[in-house]
């Protein structure tokens, strides 16, 4: 029996599957698949420095992907992903994960360069799920606010080797 505002077995193992393929287009630089997962009006928010950046349509979307792909300190990171919860329907859905990023390069041991998690809005689309919306977070604010002293968001600087050039 399912619980209540969670889809069906079939949707939520492709929606899985819709998450682990972000990973492995991403990281392995693969900008033609990476493009096939969002709808015409996707919008990707990194909202990790204290100015987010926020990727909309095909054509941010695509500016997200080919910035990682021609980053030359972005080859050898690996993003995991786990403890996808799912919500909604048969159509429309919100997920939350925990996300990691390890970056491999040379030997052991490896870096842990950010630790966070995503929330998602997924939509099927002529029977394909795909992202409409990807907010990705840091491991603080808001998240953490049932402890005590915790749950403040206090923005972060973006290191330089960080700045995002957009096209245009």
């Amino acid at each position: 029996m399912l619980q209540k505002n969670m889809p069906p077995v079939e949707d939520r193992l492709a929606i899985h599957d819709l998450i682990a393929r972000y990973s492995w287009a991403l990281d392995t630089g693969d900008v033609e698949s990476f493009m096939t997962l969002f709808t015409a009006d996707a919008v990707v928010t990194e909202a990790v420095f204290e100015d987010p950046d926020v990727w909309s349509g095909r054509e941010g979307v695509r500016g997200l992907i080919e910035h990682y792909s021609q980053s030359a300190g972005f080859p050898g990171r690996q993003h995991h992903v786990t403890q996808v919860l799912l919500r909604g329907d048969s159509q429309r859905v919100t997920a939350r994960s925990f996300a990691f990023v390890t970056e491999c390069r040379g030997e052991p041991p490896y870096t842990l360069r950010f630790t966070g998690y995503y929330d998602d809005v997924v939509v099927k689309v002529d029977g394909e799920w795909l992202f409409k919306e990807r907010t990705i977070r840091l491991w603080d604010g808001p998240v953490l606010a049932r402890f005590p002293g915790r749950g403040e968001y206090v923005p972060r600087k973006r290191p330089p080797e960080l700045v995002i050039r957009k096209k245009g």
